[in-house]
């Protein structure tokens, strides 16, 4: 089954601010090719106001329909969405021709042949320019595919390399219980299993009080292995905002902080706090720097990375995964906006 996160929908780029901008300032510069044409009549200055209006209108317009129709073309396919997409294009420069007519008349500054040529120009143009739109859609769209498909990839070559370390770990450390605590090593193979089990399920989207749990989880599988130097706080709030995040985003911050942080000191500690306002859901994860110059231990920063640009792409970009160094520890912040995008 495919996964809203790892599959994207290609209409959504259209929401954001850089192609709407693009797509204004686009407008504006057809508008002012148009007055600057030959054999325009009458002012190019009023012209140029009038065919802004025009375009900005169709522009807009389409754009509107296009996103009042979003859930219900969900399921169709990129290619599909672009012709719908042209064909809306000439719908609306038709029905705001008409409309144009209707209120301005022989006040439009039109060329010889009155509104009948004006309006084949027009649909010339929107054709123009709806194929161009396409072709750009298209390479938009493959590049877009090719960095998630990259990501992922990225991100599984990630796992395989953790997995069989961490495994390893816990299982040594499972053996070690079994004859001294067996209730512990029980819970550890409990823990183990609910993380495996979210692991193998592949890239798909969860509620954060879920992610959290695998989190807890993790820790105290740590908690197990490394005994008295491992101390754990949490801070939650009574209750979770109901915000989704791609599973397995956080427990890998949580899970750096442990190999940089705890791993290579006596005694270490892991904090783990989520804050909340009406607009945003905040998550720290901090440790403390095992180097007595307070900089970051060097490593690869694909778990990092990868968290990141999976709580981005999920949240439109409305979410981010920050790091720096406060007071001689290492913090990781997700901030995860609570409205859906």
């Amino acid at each position: 089954m495919r996964d809203a996160e790892t599959t994207p929908r290609p209409l959504d780029a259209l929401w954001q601010a850089p192609a709407i901008t693009w797509v204004l300032l686009s407008g504006e510069c057809l508008a002012a090719v148009l007055a600057l044409a030959p054999g325009t009549a009458g002012s190019r200055l009023v012209y140029f106001g009038l065919a802004s209006l025009l375009i900005q209108w169709v522009a807009l317009l389409s754009l509107g329909m296009l996103y009042l129709l979003r859930h219900a073309l969900g399921g169709w396919r990129p290619q599909k969405l672009a012709w719908l997409a042209l064909g809306l294009l000439l719908l609306n420069t038709w029905l705001i021709s008409a409309l144009a007519w209707a209120f301005l008349g022989d006040d439009w500054p039109a060329n010889e042949g009155g509104w009948p040529v004006l309006v084949l120009r027009l649909t010339g143009i929107a054709l123009a320019v709806g194929f161009l739109g396409l072709a750009a859609f298209q390479n938009h769209w493959r590049g877009r595919l090719h960095a998630v498909r990259a990501k992922q990839s990225e991100l599984q070559a990630l796992q395989a390399r953790i997995r069989p370390h961490f495994l390893f770990n816990t299982l040594n450390t499972g053996a070690a219980l079994v004859h001294q605590r067996p209730e512990e090593a029980e819970r550890l193979l409990l823990d183990l299993a609910d993380l495996f089990r979210a692991a193998l399920a592949g890239p798909r989207q969860i509620p954060l009080e879920d992610e959290l749990s695998l989190a807890r989880r993790y820790l105290e599988i740590e908690a197990l292995r490394f005994g008295d130097r491992l101390q754990v706080r949490w801070e939650l709030p009574r209750s979770v905002p109901a915000v989704t995040v791609p599973a397995l985003s956080i427990q890998p911050l949580v899970e750096n902080a442990i190999r940089h942080g705890a791993e290579r000191m006596t005694r270490g500690d892991v904090d783990v706090a989520v804050t909340t306002t009406p607009e945003t859901v905040v998550v720290r994860i901090s440790n403390p720097l095992p180097q007595a110059g307070g900089q970051a231990a060097t490593g690869h920063r694909v778990g990092l990375n990868a968290s990141q640009v999976r709580i981005e792409a999920l949240t439109g970009g409305r979410g981010s995964v920050r790091t720096e160094v406060v007071d001689g520890r290492f913090v990781a912040t997700v901030r995860l906006p609570v409205a859906p995008g």
